[in-house]
């Protein structure tokens, strides 16, 4: 499902039996972000480059469409302006 198609969307378009996971990682890239609360404890799992920190500290992480990381804050609105600034549209992970 890497071409792109021209033609209007039908429902043989849409089955998920033809999406790749490349393809959905792919989807909103450059333009959407990831908003995801995180623990201290969890940082190295989507940071490998970082510090060791206190355990049990709530963060915030940015993540692009893809799930790479862009960056770790103390605060969401730091983390979402970070998003804005970069011209990308922040939507919240749970």
């Amino acid at each position: 499902m890497t071409d792109l198609n021209p033609s209007p969307l039908t429902p043989a378009d849409l089955d998920p039996a033809d999406f790749q996971p490349a393809d959905l990682a792919a989807l909103g890239e450059g333009h959407i972000a990831y908003v995801r609360p995180i623990r201290s404890d969890e940082v190295r799992r989507f940071f490998p480059q970082a510090p060791e920190l206190t355990p049990g500290l709530d963060l915030f992480a940015l993540l692009s469409a893809s799930g790479a990381p862009i960056m770790l804050a103390d605060s969401r609105d730091v983390v979402l302006a970070n998003a804005f600034a970069h011209d990308l549209q922040p939507v919240s992970l749970h």
